[in-house]
């Protein structure tokens, strides 16, 4: 049999469209309609509905887990409009290099996820996971910890860790019991009082009864009884997970975007001196922040309330720590996180991109962050008047090369310095979340795949053929669709199944996931 869906050799990660972007050398649109997919969430016709139902009822000949079932009521539930619970707690571990966090998070999560080598500095990206303790579900945050030179480390600890507690809305503080509290243990309490908000005294390194006298030391930094743990062996770490349970809230105050109603949330991201703050100073019409030629100007997240399009956003200027010689790998690694910060609080991210150089690695990191964060993305090529015309049609292919794996993000041509085309900005935006927030009913959606399986069957392998069985939208912002199956669906055909989503319905500027569960009829 002949495969009808796209290249497998496609690049595997996250499932991208493959249509050609919209060539930004056309007229844009102007206004804030939504994108012409939309139009097929019209309500469902008798005969879509009789199709979900007999599909539902057939599924329930096969061997369903507790959370299949969870998850096609919730389903069930969220096309009614109940309104989502909202984005889990979040727990940040802070804590000098070489105390065990990375071992301590692998150990709370049941898995090793971290990266665990005995020697400072091996976690540098702060990185997040989702973890469970009776029956509570919240976000987990490793955070790294490393050392350039001795004079430098407690300000580089304290600048992480501050990072982290503004996202957190419980603290994990990892100390090692074997040490005893030192002088940078002492700056991280600090600022863990000035943020007020909750913190959990992990001692950790205490293996056995003798070295819980060790663990009493820790009293003395003044945040309440230290939890002996070894992260190494798993002694006390089911206590410490209560005490922190007992810590977290129900919904996350910092680690999800703004609640319903507010203002949309906007990141202005991307490499050092590509433009950031001369844009937002040009959408604010004021000189807000410092713009300067050497890369690394702006310092900390500003954050603002602008009026565009007849609407307030909250616009977020981000940017990397000033470079020096012998800090360069530092300077790249607090800009990573002070991008991620501002990513992890956001809806949507403007990613800004020099047009006058090609794309570099670093702009392809920081595309890849907003893409790996779930957030809607518009992609914004800055200084694009000062383009040669003979020049353009060269780099618009070039362009297309460049964000193949991201072809489905709208792209506008911009100059942060004049203002030229920043009235484009709003409707790139609106497209993106609309898309982010689009829920597809589950009578639409099987219907779609029923049609689309009919013309594209999945290609035979090894003389079987997986079925389809049922598919629904887990969630929204970003779209994430679970398909029940008889057999695994290869990565390529689960491509073209996203190619057709974004083709029949839109989702223009949404990363959106497919994920398969394979399931066996029960047994009689």
């Amino acid at each position: 049999m002949t495969d009808t869906f796209p290249d497998d050799a496609a690049p595997d990660g996250p499932v991208v469209a493959d249509g050609p972007a919209a060539p930004e050398g056309a007229v844009e649109p102007t206004d804030t309609a939504a994108p012409e997919g939309l139009a097929a969430l019209a309500p469902l016709t008798p005969e879509e509905a009789a199709r979900e139902h007999a599909l539902r009822v057939g599924l329930s000949e096969y061997e369903l887990a507790e959370e299949d079932l969870a998850l096609l009521d919730g389903a069930e539930a969220g096309e009614s409009g109940a309104a989502p619970a909202g984005p889990l707690p979040v727990l940040a571990v802070i804590g000098r290099p070489n105390v065990g966090k990375s071992t301590l998070v692998n150990r709370i999560l049941g898995r090793r996820e971290a990266v665990v080598e005995d020697k400072p500095g091996v976690t540098r990206d702060r990185v997040s996971y989702t973890g469970e303790w009776a029956g509570r579900s919240f976000t987990l945050v490793d955070t790294g910890g490393w050392e350039v030179d001795v004079a430098g480390l407690h300000a580089r600890v304290a600048e992480q860790a501050e990072i982290a507690i503004d996202l957190a809305d419980v603290i994990l503080f990892v100390v090692d019991a074997t040490v005893g509290p030192t002088s940078t243990d002492e700056q991280v309490v600090k600022l863990l009082r000035k943020a007020n908000k909750p913190v959990v005294l992990a001692a950790n390194k205490v293996d056995g009864p003798r070295a819980e006298a060790d663990a009493s030391e820790l009293w003395s930094l003044g945040l309440g009884q230290p939890h002996p743990v070894s992260a190494l062996h798993g002694r006390g770490t089911g206590d410490l997970l209560d005490a922190i349970i007992h810590e977290l809230p129900t919904v996350s105050a910092f680690g999800g975007a703004l609640r319903e109603g507010g203002p949309r949330r906007v990141a202005l991201v991307g490499r050092p001196n590509v433009g950031k703050s001369s844009l937002l100073n040009k959408v604010l019409g004021e000189n807000r922040v410092v713009v300067d030629a050497e890369a690394g100007t702006t310092r900390d997240p500003v954050d603002e309330l602008v009026d565009l399009a007849g609407k307030t956003w909250w616009f977020v200027d981000t940017a990397g720590i000033r470079r020096r010689v012998h800090q360069t790998t530092g300077a790249d690694f607090y800009a990573s996180l002070r991008t991620q910060a501002a990513i992890e609080k956001a809806e949507v991210a403007v990613v800004l991109v020099d047009a006058s150089v090609k794309l570099t690695e670093q702009d392809t990191r920081v595309i890849s962050q907003v893409v790996d964060a779930g957030r809607a993305l518009v992609i914004a090529y800055n200084k694009w008047d000062l383009m040669d015309e003979d020049r353009r049609p060269f780099l618009e292919r070039e362009i297309e090369q460049d964000l193949v794996q991201v072809q489905w993000a709208p792209r506008v041509n911009i100059s942060a310095l004049t203002g030229w085309h920043k009235d484009r900005l709003v409707p790139a935006i609106e497209r993106s979340l609309a898309s982010w927030d689009m829920r597809i009913p589950t009578g639409r959606l099987n219907a779609f795949l029923g049609e689309l399986v009919a013309a594209h069957p999945h290609p035979l392998r090894g003389g079987k053929q997986p079925r389809i069985l049922f598919a629904t939208q887990a969630d929204t912002r970003p779209p994430r669709f679970v398909i029940f199956a008889t057999g695994f669906l290869e990565a390529g055909y689960r491509r073209f199944i996203e190619r057709r989503l974004r083709e029949t319905f839109g989702f223009e500027g949404s990363p959106i996931s497919i994920s398969v569960r394979v399931r066996e009829k029960r047994k009689r």
